[in-house]
């Protein structure tokens, strides 16, 4: 697909099917944020991929608490796959090169078709203890790393929403 096409036509998708995620794809998602650009180029930041139902789960649910203060939210709206963004908490540039991967496989994933949607509050959610064992399970050193925010993947329940139209008056020019 053209790159501007897939730009314009990539939504927030946040209804899936409970199909999961094949595994190619989800490789292909993650080679995509892999390759964002970096400050320096140090490709400091990690990516914690999630596909056991439970963990996904735990951390829909965790992050759903932040969001709302309610229990039973899942912050991750059923979504079969989960990829976690983290970077080393004294890298000066974590936040920037951490949303840098996040767009690439955000944009990768609609390319291949899948569902995706960038979900918030990834430094809060791996504050928690949930989030803390999270890390550990997976050889993470929670003291170490810092959340950036995460991708949820699968496959679309349905019509990806319309783009909303865009707003005047961004963009400025020095000739």
């Amino acid at each position: 697909m053209d790159i501007l096409e897939n730009l314009k036509t990539r939504r927030s998708i946040r209804k899936f099917t409970a199909e999961k995620v094949p595994e190619e794809l989800l490789s292909r998602v993650v080679e995509a944020g892999l390759y964002a650009p970096t400050g320096m180029g140090r490709q400091a930041s990690i990516i914690l991929k999630i596909t056991d139902p439970s963990t996904v789960r735990a951390l829909g649910l965790v992050n759903g608490k932040i969001m709302t203060g309610k229990e039973d939210v899942d912050a991750f709206y059923g979504a079969p796959a989960v990829l976690c963004v983290l970077a080393p908490k004294d890298d000066p540039t974590a936040v920037w090169d951490g949303s840098s991967t996040i767009a690439n496989m955000l944009n990768e994933a609609a390319s291949l078709g899948l569902g995706s949607c960038w979900i918030h509050r990834g430094k809060e959610q791996f504050e928690t203890k949930v989030g803390r064992d999270i890390l550990k399970k997976a050889g993470i050193d929670p003291d170490t790393y810092v959340g950036i925010d995460s991708v949820i993947l699968g496959i679309p329940d349905g019509s990806a929403p319309a783009a909303a139209s865009r707003k005047d008056g961004r963009v400025f020019t020095i000739d």
